[in-house]
């Protein structure tokens, strides 16, 4: 199945894609839905109002999740390009609600960074509550997945040793446009193509079977920190290919269109537009 949350005139909707067009749920978002019990089957049976997918105003995909925790240095390359050594356990920090907007929504340049990147990311859906979970559990959590682009301020972001002001500006990051379950990208452990394409150039590209820390070890060790709940979603790092990498470095200014996509899951488009 593929799942969203759309915009429409009475509010966001909860739907799931069937050929051409979207069938509502009968919940307000995806992370009503996935807070039911049986969810899965109400989203595979629902049968409410139909929207044309060309014209969806995609919101984001969990409105409010509960938290949002992010993986960094999860693809050897991109450890490499950045200087660092492989790490020994996740590298982890959060985002917020706040932080995150459509898959197609516009991303505004904050007028505070000039070093403003991108960063296109497998994101795992947690699709019920789990505290130490093991292995068999960890596989049951997953919803599906979704595409993120983890936008960077990368001036703040290496302020200091801590990552998270860098990570968590308000209305900057895309996720969506779907939840994809694991049945339709080959299980709970996808080899899946992402890349990001800014203004028709290539400038990431790699294959999530690479990952350090794939999505089952990552929710068996987050959740023993935490408990993850329906909806929360876990960001599992970029491939290389970031701007701040590239000599010389090549920052987002306005104008451009980025587009972050992962095979079998669609992409995120967005326009950057400055602060005005």
């Amino acid at each position: 199945m593929k799942l969203c949350t759309i915009r429409t005139p009475e509010g966001t909707r909860a739907a799931r894609l069937d050929g051409g067009e979207l069938i509502d749920l009968g919940f307000s978002d995806l992370g009503a839905l996935l807070a039911e019990p049986g969810w899965r089957a109400r989203a595979a049976s629902g049968t409410g109002a139909t929207y044309d997918v060309r014209d969806a105003d995609f919101a984001p995909l969990v409105p409010r999740p509960s938290k949002v925790i992010c993986v960094g240095h999860n693809y050897t390359r991109h450890i490499e390009e950045m200087g660092r050594e492989l790490p020994a356990y996740p590298t982890l920090f959060p985002k917020f609600a706040d932080s995150l907007i459509g898959a197609h929504d516009d991303i505004v340049k904050p007028a505070e960074t000039d070093a403003l990147d991108w960063e296109v990311e497998l994101a795992v859906v947690i699709g019920e509550e789990v505290r130490r979970a093991g292995e068999t559990q960890a596989e049951a959590a997953i919803a599906g997945f979704t595409v993120m682009n983890d936008i960077s301020a990368r001036d703040w972001q290496f302020r200091t040793i801590e990552w998270t002001q860098g990570k968590i500006w308000d209305s900057s990051t895309p996720v969506g446009p779907y939840l994809v379950t694991p049945d339709e990208v080959g299980g709970v452990r996808p080899a899946l193509g992402v890349r990001t394409v800014v203004d028709g150039t290539v400038m990431q590209s790699d294959d999530t079977g690479t990952l350090l820390f794939d999505p089952v070890s990552l929710i068996a060790y987050i959740s023993t920190i935490v408990r993850l709940r329906p909806g929360d979603l876990i960001a599992t790092g970029t491939p290389a290919g970031v701007g701040h990498a590239r000599d010389p470095k090549v920052y987002l200014t306005g104008g451009e269109t980025v587009v972050t996509e992962i095979d079998g899951l669609g992409a995120c488009a967005n326009r950057i537009v400055e602060d005005v």
